[in-house]
């Protein structure tokens, strides 16, 4: 089977909005700037994948290798705070991947730790997306509206332009991402407009304007689109007579006063050589996040050694006790182009004209063009929100005792995680609290 479309240019969207303090769930913009038709796979989306242990485990591990592969590579190219979601660029990547063939895909699974075979991994993605799915039943969200956690895909295709059956079906089986036919030739800008609004939709408002003006045109044949939705609230909230203006110590040896929040309470601890880090788990107890806290003076050497290895063993050495913590409220935003990062972590060839993407169409006249990732988190007393989105533009070739004291008043990593499988949701650092 194939489906109809034109040569072009393919740009995948992951939006990712983690708003632990949102509202309703997400529905299906009636938008006059673009008139959408729906021509999806025969394939239903499939509820109940049959994914072993083991494969699940090798997706979950490779996931956090490649989040902890990035998050140091921008790291050491980033001035400041940093903030991402290595989850919605796994995802994107891996919808991408499934046309990816040949060198392009050998890279590719390389770079972003596939050790799959195809089927399998796409399979392992969709029961993963579906246990993240059933997250948090009877939870409270930060607004006291429910804990909500929804994920939604959606396919964006020129028209009349062929595209091969079984790589649409694969995104429909397994992630359940419909077509929707529009024209680029037509009205680019329009469409761009189209998308964008039902990226805001899907994410409460919270990521706008995803697609910039000028990046469809007339070649483009493809967007592929992802939206995550979370909101919840800490198990453990802080109460904000508790907060109280502090130092917090920086990199440089200079300080900056920032509101301390505060409270005694029982959470996830484990301390080791040069650190120490803290669990706070979200209402329900089924995510968490996971701040880890260098010694004063060993962030660097802790942050260029942080591999999936030293994360697990952190993880599964963490015991609940009665913490006295304190740590800042923060807020950042972030935005950066993922090209030449993914290029040095092992797929160049994905963004040079010998790409192979023939799995997408037939052909080999697609290449990655660019990977744009945006991402936004706040933190204070009640919760997190957090949001973030991920553009590939790709185009033509040519235990009882004494509070432990955690005081988070100098330079921390944190993880925002599920924590029955490990994915990492969301990764970040923050240097100055007082920054955004």
């Amino acid at each position: 089977m194939t489906y109809k479309l034109r040569p072009g240019n393919l740009i995948l969207l992951s939006a990712l909005l983690g708003t632990l303090g949102c509202v309703p769930g997400p529905s299906e913009p009636q938008l006059p700037s673009a008139r959408v038709v729906m021509a999806q796979s025969d394939l239903a989306r499939d509820t109940g994948p049959s994914v072993s242990d083991a494969d699940q485990a090798a997706l979950n591990a490779g996931n956090q290798t490649f989040a902890l592969d990035l998050y140091r590579h921008l790291a050491d190219h980033t001035e400041g705070n940093l903030f991402l979601s290595p989850h919605s660029i796994s995802v994107a990547l891996a919808m991408t991947y499934a046309g990816a063939r040949s060198t392009t895909e050998a890279e590719m699974a390389e770079a972003l730790h596939f050790t799959l075979p195809q089927d399998r991994l796409h399979a392992a993605f969709n029961q993963l997306d579906l246990t993240l799915s059933r997250r948090g039943e009877g939870a409270e969200g930060k607004d006291d509206e429910g804990f909500r956690l929804h994920v939604v895909n959606a396919l964006w295709g020129q028209q009349d332009y062929e595209f091969l059956g079984a790589f649409l079906d694969t995104l429909a089986a397994e992630y359940g991402a419909g077509m929707r036919l529009v024209n680029f030739v037509a009205d680019a800008e329009a469409v761009r407009q189209t998308i964008n609004d039902w990226v805001s939709e899907q994410t409460e408002g919270r990521i706008k304007d995803l697609i910039p003006q000028g990046a469809l045109d007339t070649l483009t044949r493809l967007v592929l689109t992802n939206a995550i939705y979370f909101n919840a609230a800490w198990a453990e909230p802080f109460e904000e007579q508790a907060t109280q203006d502090g130092d917090f110590f920086l990199l440089d040896g200079g300080t900056v006063t920032v509101p301390l929040m505060h409270q005694v309470a029982s959470f996830g601890y484990s301390g080791g050589a040069g650190y120490q880090a803290v669990e706070l788990p979200y209402d329900g107890r089924e995510l968490s996040m996971v701040i880890l806290l260098p010694d004063s003076g060993a962030f660097e050497t802790f942050e260029q050694g942080l591999d999936q290895a030293q994360l697990v063993d952190i993880l599964d050495n963490l015991t609940y006790q009665q913490i006295d913590l304190t740590m800042p409220r923060f807020e950042t935003t972030a935005k950066f182009s993922l090209t030449d990062a993914l290029s040095a972590l092992g797929m160049p060839e994905a963004f040079t004209e010998a790409a192979d993407f023939s799995g997408m169409d037939g052909t080999k006249t697609l290449m990655i063009s660019d990977v744009i990732h945006q991402a936004f988190v706040s933190v204070d007393e009640t919760g997190t929100e957090a949001a973030a989105a991920t553009a590939i533009i790709m185009e033509l070739t040519s235990a009882p005792m004494e509070p432990q004291p955690v005081r988070i008043d100098r330079p921390f990593i944190y993880v925002i995680r599920d924590l029955e499988t490990g994915a990492l949701l969301f990764v970040g650092r923050v240097l100055n609290p007082a920054e955004s």
